[in-house]
This record gives C-alpha cells, structure tokens and sequence, in this order.
C-alpha cells in the first residue's frame, strides 16, 4: 500500500496531467469542429471543459489542507468518469474519439486504488460508456452522432470496450502490482544501504587514526574528525588544498618500498608533531584508482617517551661516571691548591709569577665548583614531601628574581599569569623552588638584551601545568632534544648540568618535564605534577630515596650553571 508521501505525489502529478490533457482535446476538438460540418455542440463542450478545468483547480486547493489522500483519489476518479462520459456524449457517443480517456482513467485509479477498487472503476467506466450509447441510441436525450449503428454493431462496440476495459484493468493491476512489490524492494534496498552507509560513516568517524582522501592530483577530498583534530584545521579550510603541502617532509608513495613514513607536521595552533602516515590507493571495483588514502597516527607522545627513556640511560650512566671521578679529581685539586696558596706568600715572586698563580687559584676554583656540581648530580638526594602551594613557591622565586633584574638593571620584565590563587601538591618544597630557579636562570640568560619571562600555572586534568616563557633567541629541534642532558649547555661558564639536576627532581616527583622552542621564537619549559585537592588534610611528610643524607639546597644559589640547548 502507499504511503501518504505517495499518495499525495500522485494525486499532484494527476492534477498537471489532466489539466495537460484537457487543454489538448479543448484545442482539438475546437479545430476539428471548424474543419467539418458535423454536428457539435460548441457550447455546450466549452462549458463542459471548463468545469472540468474548475474542479482541477478545486482538487489542487483541496490537496493542500485536506490530508485524506485516499477519500481525494476516489473523487476524483469518479469525478474524471463522469466529466469523460460527458465528453464523449457531446462528440458523438460511438462516434467520439475520445472513449481512450476511459482506459487512462482506469491506470490512474490502479496507481491510486487498491486492486479491488481498480477493477471496480473498470465496471462503472463500463456502465457509463454503455449508459452513454444507450441514451443516444434510443434519442433519450440529444444525440450528437453523424451515424447510427444497428443493435448489434452498438453491443459489439459495448463488447469490445468492455473487454478493452477488463484487459486495461487486469494488466495495469499486474503492472501496477509489480511496480509496488519493486517500490518496496528497492525502499528495503535503499534503508539497507543507508544502514551500510551510515554504518560505514560512523567507523570512519569513530576511528581514532585520522583519514585523509585525496584525488589524483594530490587534493583532499576528505578528512575525518581525527584527521582534523590531528591537523588541528577545520575540513573546509583543508578540502581542495594540496595534501603534501601540510607536512615538512616528503609523504610516502604508493610506488616506494615502503608505503609508510614518519614526517613532521606544522600546525601553527602548536609545537611541532610527528605523524606516522601510510598511503594506499583509493580504487573502484573494476576501476582504476582514483585517488589515494592516508591514515594519520600521532607519534608525537611516542617519540617522547623514547627520548626520555634514552635520556633516562645517559644520565644514570653520566652520574656513574661522575661519581666514579669526582673524588678522584678533588683529592689532588686541594693539593695544587694548597701548594699554590702556599707559593703566593713567597716575597721572591715577581708581578708575572703572581698573575701565573692567580690564573691557578682561580681555574683550581671553577674546576672545585664543576665537581661539585658532578657530586651534587650523582650523590643520591633526600626529599621530604609535604602539601605545598605551587603558587606560593613560585612568588618566592619570581620575588628574588625580581630583586636581582632591577639591582643589575636587565630591562626584563615578569609576567604572571595564575589561572587559579593556589595549586596544592606533594612536593618537597626546597627541591620545587631548585627547579623554578633553574627555570627563571634560563630564561634570563636567554635574553640578553631584555625581554618577557611569563609564568603560567593552570589545571589540565588532574596535573598542574607550570609554564616559564623567554622570549629569547630559542633552540633548534636538535638543541631541544638534548635540553635536559649533562653537559649541554649554551651560556658561558655553565656547567650543563642545571637541567639535568630539573630533570632528576620532577623524575622524583613523578612528574614530567619538557621544553618547547622554535628559533626565534623563545622557550618554554613546561611542568607538570599531579594536583591535591586544597580540601584535603595534610599527609605526613615522608622520605624518598634516601641513601645519602644531605641538606636541601636553596633555590637562588644551587641554580648548577643552567644548561640551554
């Protein structure tokens, strides 16, 4: 059975039909009564178009309010059989040529009725044109016919189009039938592949890698919400723009040996991201390809690990060998230097021999402070953990910071950006205020001709994220990398070893530390450490990895000679 949605499509289409048709015979009939002597009630036949032409109009208006599709369709056909036996009563009965509109009006009602209804509207044509030819057979009311057929030629005209009328009904209900049953399939077919369609949109979707299609020449066609994400760029901004032309590298080829490759990525909204991207053809069953697939997947966070868990081997083997040589260096370092000390009272030197021992004393000096740095580095530390106020720890700092910049005048200045008044954690508080310094120590470094040191704390999850901000001359990719590795240091008189001591105490504190940097562009080192709720009563402070005891260094003077790649 049709839907309404049907129905009423029908009932529209019948209206422009009939109006189609009527204007046609209305034009034909006119001329052929012009063209021969017969018969033809002119007037009455243009009366009878025009209500014709009237109910039509009145069937459109009604459609638009009156929602029985049903009950409309049934009136009409009814109304279109009266309105034929009309027709064909003033062109001539037998004689008209136009009983063919009974056989399109007994279609129409198949395609609107239900079978049964169909072959009803078959009968009542039937008994209509019959009851037409018998009135103007018998002159029961005026004949327009220009001949007069016996009673057999009138039943075998009845005969005739009795059975033309049972045919039409018959094949147009199988016609009709047919075309409902593929209405139904193909609707079946079509809510299934809308299901497969949608469910294939969702899986690409929902995927977290990121797709990307492309044309043949190498422009995006499409890109799902991951790819977008990843990319960090709305589709529209991306669609119809080259695919190579987002990354720094070359992407991988359907030809090449291997069809994936690593490449970096530039996003502008962030630092620089690593991307494993692999390439296949994007092909039509018995078609050649049209265009190629790239799936994304982030390796950002991946390469980091690698490089700190890397890190994490060279700074446990350095610290060895610190500890292994330290001793070994110092023992006869305070033998030279009481030795020299001893030669500078000596009232024989000469001017030149002073200078010489000075020279002496003062590298026996910085050499003593590098080893003290090493021993600081590789002797195992003592945290006392306790609830601390990360904003509270930074104030200190950033206040003796302060104090410094304006005695030695470095036209820097400091900026803080809080996004909350405190951010509670466990932390030992003098190693904490350690690496704030190493922070700010860096970041004045860098800018040796003034600039901004901004500071950020703010929530990301359950960490708190610290921020230090230069807006130095920054680093290479290669330098960034390195940071936080021994004896890496950019500043003259810096033994490289400040940042690797930062990195140890936030290893400690189970947190994490990185560095981000563009040259040009300033550095920022990032902090982040598990956040305690400001609610929740103190916990006893404990010990950590204590081998060695030794006394918690102050932040402005264990600063290490900072290490800036």
């Amino acid at each position: 059975m049709q839907s309404n949605f049907d129905e009423r499509n029908w009932l529209a289409w019948l209206v422009k039909v009939r109006i189609l048709i009527l204007t046609f015979l209305f034009g034909i009939e006119l001329v052929v009564a012009e063209m021969t002597t017969a018969p033809f009630p002119k007037r009455l036949f243009i009366s009878t178009i025009l209500l014709w032409y009237s109910l039509s109009i009145f069937y459109v208006l009604l459609l638009s309010f009156w929602q029985e599709h049903r009950i409309q369709g049934t009136l009409q056909v009814l109304t279109d059989l009266v309105m034929v036996s009309l027709v064909v009563h003033e062109t001539g009965a037998w004689d008209s040529s136009l009983n063919f509109l009974y056989p399109l009006i007994i279609i129409v009602g198949t395609l609107l009725l239900p079978r049964i209804w169909a072959h009803l509207v078959a009968a009542l044509a039937f008994i209509l044109y019959g009851a037409v030819l018998e009135l103007n057979y018998y002159e029961i009311v005026p004949t327009y016919c220009t001949t007069h057929p016996e009673l057999k030629g009138l039943l075998a005209i009845m005969l005739v189009n009795l059975f033309a009328f049972i045919a039409v009904s018959y094949l147009a209900g199988l016609l009709t039938g047919k075309l409902r049953q593929a209405r139904v399939q193909l609707e079946d077919a079509s809510g299934a592949l809308e299901n497969l369609q949608a469910l294939h949109e969702n899986i690409v979707e929902s995927i977290s890698s990121g797709l990307i299609t492309t044309g043949l020449d190498g422009r995006i066609t499409f890109l799902n919400p991951a790819a977008q994400r990843l990319l960090e760029c709305p589709a529209p901004q991306l669609i119809g723009t080259l695919v190579s032309r987002l990354f720094l590298d070359p992407l991988p080829t359907v030809e090449s040996p291997k069809s994936h490759a690593e490449v970096r990525l530039e996003t502008g909204k962030s630092f620089r991201k690593t991307m494993r991207v692999r390439v296949t053809e994007l092909s039509v069953p018995e078609q050649k390809a049209i265009g190629f697939v790239y799936a994304l997947e982030d390796l950002t966070e991946v390469r980091r690990l690698e490089r700190e868990v890397r890190m994490q081997d060279r700074l446990a083997a350095v610290g060895r060998l610190a500890a292994a040589i330290a001793h070994e260096i110092r023992n006869p370092l305070t033998s030279i230097a009481g030795s020299v000390s001893m030669l500078s009272g000596v009232p024989e030197m000469t001017v030149e021999h002073r200078h010489l021992l000075d020279i002496v004393t003062r590298e026996s000096q910085r050499l003593n402070s590098i080893i003290t740095d090493f021993l600081a580095y590789s002797r195992p530390k003592q945290y006392q953990f306790a609830r601390v106020d990360l904003i509270r720890m930074i104030e200190d700092t950033l206040t003796l910071l302060g104090h410094r910049l304006n005695a030695e005048n470095t036209g820097i200045q400091v900026e803080r950006r809080f996004a909350v008044p405190q951010a509670w954690t466990m932390a030992d508080g003098d190693k904490m205020k350690q690496v704030f310094w190493n922070f700010a120590e860096n970041a004045v470094r860098a800018m040796r001709n003034g600039g901004t040191l901004t500071v950020t704390v703010e929530p990301l999850g359950e960490d708190w994220q610290v921020g230090f901000s230069d807006t130095g001359a920054g680093m290479t990719a290669q330098q960034t990398e390195k940071i936080f590795e021994p004896f890496q240091s950019n500043f003259e008189g810096g033994t490289g070893l400040g940042l690797a001591i930062v990195y140890q105490i936030v290893q400690a504190h189970e947190g994490k530390v990185w560095a981000r940097s563009k040259p040009g562009q300033g550095t920022t080192f990032i902090l982040r450490l598990r956040s305690l709720d400001a609610d929740r009563s103190a916990t006893q402070p404990g010990t950590h990895a204590a081998n060695l005891p030794a006394a918690p260094q102050k932040a402005a003077s264990a600063a290490g000679g900072g290490s800036r790649g």
